[in-house]
């Protein structure tokens, strides 16, 4: 068995102010709303619809709220290691090469 995502989704109320320590690089996906981002060493602020991405550095502070009526949803996901992607893509790689050999069957 295998981990497939490692995320953590919640909401933001209009006018609250989230406060967050970023532990592990990872990465910001805005799944509803429209969410004002600030971080620690960065002259810039970010506005971020739903569907758009931010890539978090370790270590890093960031203050989230929501911009506009209603509430935004974010959820905060952990990239793959390097070495996971490259025993995943090998993996993939023998499954394809047996299912060849075996004329396409597949055993369950």
């Amino acid at each position: 068995m295998r981990e497939i995502s490692s995320s953590i989704a919640f909401e933001i109320r209009t006018g609250e102010t989230v406060p967050l320590k970023v532990a592990r690089s990872t990465k910001l996906v805005v799944r509803g709303g429209a969410v004002w981002v600030t971080r620690s060493d960065d002259t810039e602020d970010y506005w971020l619809q739903p569907g758009h991405t931010l890539r978090l550095r370790r270590g890093e502070r960031l203050w989230l709220s929501a911009e506009g009526s209603g509430q935004a949803r974010v959820a905060f996901s952990v990239p793959t290691r390097c070495d996971e992607r490259a025993l995943n893509w090998f993996a993939r790689i023998g499954e394809r090469l047996t299912a060849r050999m075996r004329g396409g069957w597949r055993t369950v």
